[in-house]
């Protein structure tokens, strides 16, 4: 067996890297789930994490990967048979749908060609024929993790409010909160749906449901069979800092001690952080002389970048000398990106030299497997680092997020 020295390079978008914080607080005993203590815990965390979704409404913690949170928003909100509006995005968005009509919804599939965000064109035009009203949510990942193309969720709230139709709008965030801007509340989301592996620097095993006052009302009529993600099963003992069953604890040590450190940048200073992390990587891409697979600047994620290769170029040979060579793991193309692309994620713990050293690689990565680039990527990023560096230094001002 080859022996690696140095750090493994984990810049797929997810699982992200854990921070030695939130493995520290992890590293704890166990504590009785029906004491005092994990009553505090857990009355802190479920505070906490609503300052994330920036919603003042319930936020329900379940021991789940994201596709749970999936389930959850659409079994405790609609009824089988309903009609839900959904938009094809990208690699998630199809499983999300998938896991919508083998619940028994009857799905109208918007589709896409998986470089532009939710055409919320397309979406005002279905609901404003929806006259009867049989379209019960929309649903839309806000940011697409397969393909690195965001959706502009303000203006499909501006779409059902045009049309005043009273379908709900459920959100994935998985990959974009505690990365992008978000604001549940705000922008009148009824279910957010998210991850802990991502941008809140944990690892997988929380999923999150961010619940509005309609999407509560909803639930007491929906009819899809629920146990494990019944809402009111959650809701009434987290009153209490509770829950209905075994929860995640060492997790929730690490959600809390997560929520601490993004208190003390500031989220607003996180969001900065990554779109400077975004935009230095589109520059190294561009420079690279290569294509960044989002089509619409106005779409570009922040969490992570997809690079489309040439006609002709592996992109999994690519990953796989990366991955070999100097120890690094990208994303992988999924669905029918498989090959084409690789993608970049620059999110949750991470600086500019994590930046940096991570664009070494793929140019050195690239050079190796015979993509012809030009040999300024890496030049291209840290020019802009430095530069958006010394702006931030003359202007120290931390955004709380309390």
């Amino acid at each position: 067996m080859t022996f690696r020295s140095g750090r493994h390079f984990l810049q797929i978008p997810g699982p992200t890297n854990v921070p030695d914080r939130v493995l520290r607080a992890m590293d704890r005993p166990t504590i009785d789930h029906r004491g005092p203590d994990f009553a505090q815990l857990g009355r802190e965390v479920l505070e906490g994490i609503k300052l994330v979704f920036r919603t003042s409404s319930p936020v329900i913690i379940y021991p789940a990967s994201g596709t749970g949170a999936w389930e959850a928003a659409l079994v405790n909100t609609l009824c089988t048979g309903d009609r839900v509006l959904m938009a094809e995005t990208g690699q998630f968005a199809t499983l999300w749908q998938k896991l919508a009509t083998r619940l028994g919804l009857t799905v109208d599939f918007i589709p896409g060609d998986w470089r532009h965000g939710a055409d919320v064109e397309m979406i005002e035009l279905k609901l404003a024929e929806d006259r009867s009203h049989t379209i019960k949510a929309v649903c839309v990942v806000h940011n697409e993790t397969s393909t690195g193309v965001v959706s502009r969720i303000p203006l499909v709230r501006k779409a059902l409010d045009r049309t005043s139709h009273p379908a709900l709008l459920l959100v994935d965030t998985i990959s974009s909160l505690g990365s992008i801007d978000y604001r549940h509340d705000e922008w009148g989301v009824d279910v957010t749906v998210a991850g802990s592996q991502k941008g809140l620097m944990l690892p997988p095993g929380l999923s999150f449901n961010a619940i509005s006052t309609k999407a509560l009302a909803a639930a007491k009529t929906a009819g899809l069979p629920r146990s494990y993600f019944s809402w009111d099963e959650m809701l009434g003992p987290n009153k209490s800092g509770f829950f209905p069953y075994t929860p995640a604890t060492n997790l929730l040590y690490g959600l809390r001690e997560a929520l601490h450190m993004l208190h003390e940048e500031g989220l607003d200073n996180v969001f900065a952080r990554h779109a400077r992390h975004g935009e230095a990587t589109r520059r190294a891409v561009r420079a690279w002389g290569l294509e960044i697979l989002c089509a619409d600047p106005a779409d570009y994620s922040n969490a992570l970048t997809a690079v489309l290769l040439p006609s002709g170029q592996d992109a999994d040979k690519v990953r796989k000398i990366i991955l070999e060579r100097f120890d690094m793991s990208l994303g992988a193309g999924l669905g029918k990106l498989q090959g084409k692309i690789f993608r970049i994620g620059h999110l949750g713990d991470f600086n500019d030299l994590t930046l940096a050293g991570t664009l070494c690689g793929v140019e050195m990565g690239l050079q190796l497997a015979g993509v012809p680039i030009r040999k300024e990527g890496v030049a291209a990023a840290l020019d802009y680092l430095s530069h958006a560096g010394e702006q931030a230094i003359g202007n120290p001002a931390r955004v709380r997020i309390a």
